[in-house]
């Protein structure tokens, strides 16, 4: 009989990092490493990817990172772990085309590892384990499942999906392999929670299609909708109702562009060249406003609303906003962009008031609802579940749904990244330890950790601003020569406790006279006292903590006048 342990690097008790690893008999099977967008508090952070210490330090048990889909949530950590060492890499034919660009984009040498394509009717042998793939419908092509075979059971890994009857072939599920795993008998059962707490009638395809062809077939103008970049589904769903009426389509948003051309190549999606429009810049001759055209505006988290603003502000190099426009949201706000959403709206109605915006209820769900998790659970009736992709309170979410169809807490295990769920012979026994897990942020192209240091001075800076105290300073006759000038910003106060400016200068006069009197000047002791009794005095003050600087400048007028003189 296995041992088997199943642990999570990332995506347990939060939105992204998705990052699982089933070790069997001391092989480690990573299914999915993704990387996760940042909360609006983490200031100029771009993307969270996961601490592979573990993974390092445990590289020769590897078997091979198993992809689901081509989502940044649960690839967008592969470059990560690649760039450490190698193992091959298994996906579906799409997912491997995304994942390989992503990777040249990197600079990554993609001979030097091994990246093998997969299908639904794909099994792989690892001596006595077997791996498996099942299609799922999701909003983008090509998704997979993944099931595990040991000899307790297969090892069954969702990835996102839902049960939308109206889905296109590339985007179907599988019903038939889900009732063979049932049969042959399912162990434990990694299913995605972030759809557990809804149980809202959501729009269905068929009804989201003829809303579109509605909004098209009776605007006579320009029409601008926006789109996350990952949603290929619904950017096909748009371009095939815009040619049908007759329409031009221009993408706007360099990831969607790669992506629809990747799509476009491998036959995933279909768009005649010929109802491609080249948007060019704008000037007397080229104002891109044929009447005639589909504007998709696509882009990840808070993008499409951005350049909706620079649109509408008459700033972008490629569309203006006219009052004749209609503009179409098919994009609910990430969280930590509320804001920015709710601004865009203002901003464009000053512009054009013919305004669409599909709320949640109106878009189909890509993630699977309540009854869908428990048609899944149904199909499947695995001995064990584990709720994953998804914050705490999506994971206790289908804990209930799970109750609702005959599961008992025992049987419904929540973990948190890094806990060790542990089965043998068949049977759960329970959390038996832990592996260790982090995070790095990413801040631009760079893949290098923003450590804790600087994203404080970014707190801070964002929070309180930045002061700044400039002087010259004479070093032979240890006198000042210019200053001492204060420069803020971000950075403020009142003067309800007296002249701040006064009191400033009069602390760098007494700290001054304590390095001027020396034969030497110690310029970095001189600068770090001078910082830490600004920080005192100013947080004393004000209440507030800015960045401090202090900038002092050696400057010997002597010295200067003479170089002046000899080089005239």
């Amino acid at each position: 009989m296995a041992e088997i342990n199943i642990f999570s690097l990332g995506g347990l008790q939060e939105d992204g990092k998705n990052l699982y690893v089933v070790e069997i008999n001391k092989r480690l099977f990573i299914l999915d490493a993704g990387l996760k967008y940042p909360t609006a508090e983490l200031y100029g952070i771009d993307m969270i990817i996961n601490d592979i210490k573990f993974l390092n330090e445990n590289k020769d048990r590897i078997v091979g990172i198993f992809l689901t889909h081509a989502h940044d949530d649960h690839i967008g950590g592969v470059y990560n772990i690649l760039k450490e060492f190698r193992v091959p890499v298994y996906a579906s034919k799409f997912t491997m085309a995304v994942l390989q660009d992503r990777l040249k984009e990197e600079e990554f040498d993609l001979e030097k590892n091994k990246f093998i394509v997969v299908h639904s009717k794909s099994a792989l042998h690892f001596k006595d384990i077997e791996v498996r793939f099942f299609d799922v419908a999701h909003n983008i092509p090509d998704c997979l499942g993944i099931a595990i075979k040991t000899e307790d059971g297969y090892v069954i890994y969702t990835g996102n999906y839902n049960f939308d009857q109206n889905s296109k072939i590339n985007y179907a599920h599988m019903y038939r392999e889900l009732a063979i795993f049932a049969k042959e008998g399912v162990l434990a059962l990694m299913t995605e929670s972030l759809g557990a707490d809804s149980d809202q009638n959501r729009g269905t395809i068929l009804e989201f299609n003829l809303r579109i062809r509605n909004i098209l077939s009776q605007c006579e103008n320009r029409v601008i909708i926006t789109l996350f970049s990952s949603d290929i589904l619904r950017i096909q769903q748009i371009i095939d109702i815009a040619i049908s009426e007759n329409k031009k389509i221009a993408v706007l948003g360099r990831k969607t562009q790669r992506l629809v051309n990747q799509a476009m190549q491998l036959g995933y999606l279909k768009c005649p060249n010929e109802c491609l429009a080249n948007l060019k810049y704008i000037d007397e001759k080229n104002l891109n406003n044929d009447k005639n055209l589909v504007v998709l505006v696509t882009g990840e988290r808070h993008e499409p609303y951005f350049m909706l603003q620079r649109m509408a502000k008459n700033i972008d190099r490629l569309i203006h906003l006219e009052a004749s426009d209609t503009i179409v949201i098919l994009t609910n706000p990430y969280l930590g962009t509320e804001k920015m959403a709710a601004r865009t709206l203002d901003v464009i109605y000053r512009v054009t008031t013919n305004v669409k915006e599909f709320k949640s209820n109106l878009l189909p769900q890509s993630s699977a609802n309540r009854e869908e998790i428990k048609q899944m659970i149904n199909i499947l009736t695995p001995k064990y579940i584990l709720p994953v992709i998804g914050e705490y309170r999506h994971q206790y979410a289908l804990r209930i749904v799970a109750n609702c169809v005959g599961y008992t807490d025992e049987q419904v295990i929540l973990l948190d990244n890094g806990d060790i769920a542990t089965f043998q012979k068949g049977e759960y026994k329970g959390i038996t330890g832990d592996v260790p897990i982090g995070e790095i942020m990413l801040d631009g192209k760079a893949f290098k950790d923003v450590g804790d240091v600087v994203m404080r001075d970014r707190e801070l800076l964002a929070q309180d601003g930045l002061f700044m105290l400039c002087a010259n300073i004479n070093p032979r006759t240890k006198t000042l020569v210019a200053g001492p000038e204060i420069i803020t910003k971000g950075f403020v106060y009142t003067n309800a406790e007296g002249d701040l400016h006064t009191d400033v200068i009069e602390i760098f006069k007494k700290v001054s006279i304590q390095f001027l009197v020396n034969k030497f000047i110690n310029w970095s002791e001189y600068k770090n006292t001078l910082k830490q009794e600004l920080q005192h005095f100013i947080s004393k003050k004000t209440k507030q903590n800015p960045i401090i600087i202090p900038v002092l400048i050696s400057t010997d007028m002597e010295a200067t006048k003479k170089s002046t003189n000899k080089s005239n």
